[in-house]
C-alpha cells in the first residue's frame, strides 16, 4: 500500500488526478485481497495490479470512463459464475471494486500526504471513505484520515461518535471493512505497516534484503556499529538507518513487537549471538539467523547453557531463508525475503 499510496502523492503533487480501483470485499479464492489498490493515470498507465487478467482490463475500462466523467461506481465479479466463462478465470470466489476518480484537490493532497507519514511512523489510522446509502448512486467520494490521537484529516465530516465507534469497531482488523455508521456506508482501511523488518548488519546480504523488503511493502531498518556501512549511500530505500554504539545495546533504539521481522547478519557469530540473546527477549513476530547448522547447533548450546529455553529456540528461522539453493547474496536475499513473506502470511491467516 505504502509505494501506491507515495505514487498518489506524487502524482496529486503535480496537479494529477487519477482513477483508484480499490476491492472492496473478496469472498472465496481471487486474484488479490480486498483493501488491494490500483491507480490508473489519464495517459492509461496504471501503478499497482488488483490481479491481472481480464478482471483488471475490465476495471481498467471502468477506470478510463471515470476519468473522463468524474463518476464513481462499484463492480462486481463472479469468478465462479458468468463472469468467469465471460473472463476465462477460474478462480471460484467473488469481488466487488470501488472504481473512482480522485482530482488532484489540496484536500485529497492532505489525505495522501498523512496516509504516507502515518506509515511511515507506524501510527494506527484508518482511512474512511463515504460510499453513501445502499442502493443508493455513489455520487462524488469524499474521504477523511482519522489517527488514533483523534484527529481527523480530508474532507468528509466525521463526529466524535463516528471516530469512536470506527475505533471501536475496527480493533485488531488489518482489512477494509464496510460499516453502516450514521445511516451511511462507509469504507474503512486500516492504514497500517505491513511489518518492519530490523536488519542487524549492514554488509551485503543485508543490501538485498533491504531493497527487496521494501518492493513488498516490509517498512525496512537497518542496524550496524560500523557508520561506513550504516548509511544511506548503501541503503538508499531503507526507512530507517541506525548507526549503534555498540550490537551489545542493539534494541537500545528500536521498538520491537508482534509486527516486527528481526534478521540477524552480522559480520560474525559474536555478534550474532549478541543480538540474538536481545531479541529472544521481544515479542517479535519473526526471528532469523544467518549461518550454517553447524554454527546455529553451537550457538544453541550456549545458549541453553545460559538458560534459554528449547522453546526460545524454537522461534529462530536458522539457516536463514527458505531453501532454494541460494549462494549469492542476491539470491540468498531473495530467500530471506521469500520467508519473510510466508511468515508474514502465516500470521496474517491465524
Amino acid at each position: 500500500m505504502r509505494r501506491l499510496v507515495h505514487a498518489a502523492c506524487d502524482l496529486l503533487e503535480r496537479g494529477e488526478g487519477f482513477a483508484m480501483a480499490t476491492i472492496l470485499t473478496h469472498v472465496g479464492s481471487t486474484p488479490r485481497t480486498a483493501g488491494t489498490k490500483m491507480i490508473t493515470r489519464s495517459d492509461g498507465r496504471t501503478i499497482g495490479t488488483i490481479g491481472g487478467g481480464l478482471v483488471e482490463a475490465e476495471v481498467q475500462k471502468a477506470a478510463a470512463h471515470a476519468l473522463k466523467t468524474a463518476e464513481a461506481e462499484i463492480r462486481a465479479f463472479d469468478l465462479a459464475g458468468a463472469d468467469a466463462e465471460r473472463t476465462d478465470l477460474i478462480c471460484g470466489g467473488a469481488l466487488a471494486v470501488l472504481i473512482e476518480y480522485v482530482p488532484a484537490t489540496p484536500s485529497n493532497l492532505q489525505v495522501f500526504r498523512n496516509v504516507l507519514a502515518s506509515l511511515q511512523s507506524r501510527s494506527k489510522s484508518y482511512l474512511v471513505t463515504a460510499l453513501g446509502a445502499a442502493g443508493q448512486e455513489l455520487g462524488t467520494i469524499e474521504r477523511c484520515l482519522i489517527v488514533e490521537d483523534g484527529s481527523v484529516h480530508g474532507d468528509l465530516a466525521c463526529s466524535t461518535d463516528l471516530v469512536t465507534a470506527i475505533f471501536k469497531q475496527m480493533a485488531g482488523d488489518r482489512y477494509p471493512v464496510i460499516l453502516t455508521l450514521d445511516d451511511r456506508r462507509i469504507l474503512v482501511e486500516p492504514c497500517s505497516s505491513l511489518g518492519t523488518v530490523y536488519l542487524f548488519g549492514a554488509g551485503h546480504v543485508s543490501q538485498q534484503v533491504a531493497a527487496l523488503a521494501g518492493h513488498v511493502d516490509f517498512r525496512t531498518a537497518v542496524l550496524d556499529d560500523r557508520s561506513e556501512f550504516a548509511n544511506r549511500e548503501r541503503f538508499p530505500t531503507a526507512d530507517e538507518i541506525i548507526v549503534l554504539p555498540s550490537f551489545d545495546s542493539a534494541l537500545q533504539s528500536v521498538d520491537v513487537d508482534g509486527d516486527s521481522y528481526a534478521v540477524i547478519v552480522t559480520r560474525g557469530h559474536r555478534y550474532d549471538k549478541t543480538v540474538l540473546e536481545q531479541v529472544l527477549k521481544t515479542d517479535a513476530g519473526y526471528v532469523g539467523m544467518i549461518g550454517s547448522r553447524r554454527k546455529r547447533d553451537q550457538l544453541y548450546g550456549l545458549l541453553l547453557a545460559e538458560g534459554f529455553t528449547k522453546t526460545d529456540l524454537e522461534r529462530i528461522h536458522s539457516p536463514i531463508g527458505l531453501d532454494i539453493g541460494a549462494e549469492t547474496p542476491e539470491e540468498i536475499g531473495v530467500s530471506i525475503v521469500a520467508e519473510l513473506i510466508k511468515a508474514r502470511f502465516q500470521r496474517d491467516s491465524s
